[in-house]
C-alpha cells in the first residue's frame, strides 16, 4: 500500500514539473515572437521527448529551450540561439543582466544544440505534428454560420474554446488524443461553460460534435474535459 502511494506521489510530482515547464516553454516563446503552432511543437516535443526518457537523466529547463530551438525549425520560424539563451535566462532570473557571451554561454549554446540532436534521434526524426489548430478553426467557423448570430455575438466561445486548446498543451493530451477530438472537446466544453445550446442538436440525427469528427464519442469528449479540468486543479495548486 506504501508503495503504491509512493508511486502516484511520483507520477504526481512529474506531473507538475512538466505544467511548469510547458509554462516556461508557452511563457519564453511568447516573448520570443514565437507564434501559436511554434509553441504547441515546442511543447509537443517537449512530452514526446520526456514520454520516451526520464525526467532524472535530464535537465528540464535545457530540454524546454533545445524544445523551443528545435520547433523553430521544423515550423520555419528559425530562433537564434542567444536569443533563445537570453529570453530563457532572464525568466529564470529575472533581475539580472543578460549573459555575456563567454564561455558559460557557449557551452549553454553548444548543450542546446547536442540536445537537439538527441532529441532529433531519440524521436526517430519525427518532429512534425498535426495540431488541432486548423481543426478548432474549421469546426468554429462551421458553427458560427449554424448558431444564432446574436447567441454567437454575445458569448466569447471561439476566445474561450482557444484558450482551452492552448492551455491543453500543458499535460499530454496531445500524445494521447487525435487532433480533431481535442478540437471538437475544448469547443463542446466551451459551450458548455457559457451554457450555449447548438440550434436543433437534441433533435438531430447525428449530434453536431459527430458532424465534426464522426469517430468521436461523448465518452471520449469527457475524457478530454476532465484531462483539461485536472490541468487546471494544477495551476491552482502550483500557484
Amino acid at each position: 500500500m506504501e508503495s503504491g502511494s509512493t508511486d502516484q506521489s511520483e507520477r504526481d510530482k512529474r506531473i507538475k514539473i512538466h505544467f511548469k515547464m510547458t509554462k516556461f516553454i508557452m511563457e519564453a516563446g511568447i516573448k520570443l515572437g514565437m507564434q501559436s503552432i511554434p509553441i504547441a511543437t515546442a511543447c509537443t516535443i517537449y512530452h514526446k521527448f520526456f514520454h520516451e526518457t526520464s525526467l532524472d537523466n535530464y535537465d528540464p529547463y535545457l530540454v524546454g529551450m533545445s524544445a523551443i530551438y528545435l520547433a523553430g525549425k521544423v515550423v520555419e520560424q528559425h530562433l537564434r540561439t542567444r536569443d533563445i539563451i537570453n529570453v530563457c535566462h532572464r525568466y529564470l532570473n529575472p533581475e539580472s543582466e543578460p549573459l555575456e557571451v563567454d564561455t558559460q554561454f557557449w557551452e549553454l549554446r553548444d548543450s542546446i544544440v547536442q540536445l537537439e540532436l538527441l532529441m532529433l534521434r531519440l524521436l526517430n526524426f519525427r518532429v512534425s505534428f498535426q495540431h488541432p489548430h486548423k481543426y478548432l478553426l474549421h469546426y468554429l467557423i462551421s458553427l458560427k454560420n449554424w448558431m444564432n448570430r446574436h447567441s454567437w455575438d454575445r458569448t466569447p466561445i471561439a476566445t474561450a474554446s482557444w484558450a482551452l486548446l492552448r492551455d491543453n498543451y500543458h499535460g499530454d493530451l496531445c500524445l494521447r488524443y487525435e487532433a480533431q477530438h481535442i478540437a471538437v472537446a475544448v469547443l463542446y466544453f466551451a459551450l458548455q461553460c457559457y451554457g450555449v445550446d447548438v440550434p436543433s442538436n437534441d433533435t438531430a440525427e447525428t449530434p453536431w460534435w459527430q458532424v465534426f469528427s464522426e469517430d468521436v464519442t461523448l465518452m471520449l469528449i469527457n475524457n478530454i474535459i476532465c484531462d483539461l479540468i485536472h490541468i487546471y486543479t494544477l495551476d491552482t495548486e502550483i500557484a
